[in-house]
């Protein structure tokens, strides 16, 4: 009887401590979401002026009409991954002039986006300086997007690869395969 008592009490007691570590997980859990979206927060209410209305991962996807989607970092973080069907426009050598990118119709709209949402800021701006109306920037950049499970791509098919662009930034990514080259 004894053994057997004790026994039931190991057993109540291993299921017990099963139970406190799912707990702690899910806080962890809950505490790393929560300290993304604040972290992002804090980084785009720092950086930016928010003269570029944001539109979230979630506003994006439930979009009736395709938008145009400029990426604006460089080249070799497009190449890495990118979302589905956007057109690297860059950061750096930007031109309007010679971009041939830019649609004639003002009233497009257009979602930039980058890392974060800091450079896709300024070239949203510049954006609106050439006129177009309906500019967008995607709240929380690429990383924003893959945290949230959104699915990238590189030049042939889906990829986990994300260019994070530093050590630093690439903190702020949560999700995917961070790429640094």
């Amino acid at each position: 009887m004894a053994v057997r008592l004790a026994q039931e009490v190991a057993a109540k007691e291993q299921s017990s401590n099963k139970m406190k570590h799912l707990i702690f997980l899910l806080i962890g859990l809950l505490c790393v979401k929560s300290f993304s979206q604040d972290a992002i927060k804090e980084v785009l209410n720092r950086y930016n002026d928010h003269s570029v209305a944001y539109i979230t991962v979630d506003e994006l996807k439930k979009l009736t009409t395709q938008p145009l989607l400029f990426d604006t970092r460089e080249h070799e973080e497009y190449d890495i991954s990118h979302l589905k069907d956007a057109i690297h426009l860059g950061f750096n050598e930007l031109d309007f002039s010679k971009s041939t990118s830019l649609p004639s119709d003002k009233n497009t709209t257009i979602v930039v986006y980058c890392s974060l949402g800091i450079r896709s800021e300024i070239i949203g701006k510049q954006l609106i300086e050439e006129g177009y109306t309906k500019v967008y920037n995607l709240y929380g950049g690429i990383f924003e997007w893959v945290n949230k499970g959104e699915k990238v791509y590189d030049n042939k098919q889906e990829t986990q690869k994300v260019h994070a662009y530093s050590k630093y930034w690439g903190n702020y990514l949560l999700n995917g395969t961070k790429i640094y080259e």
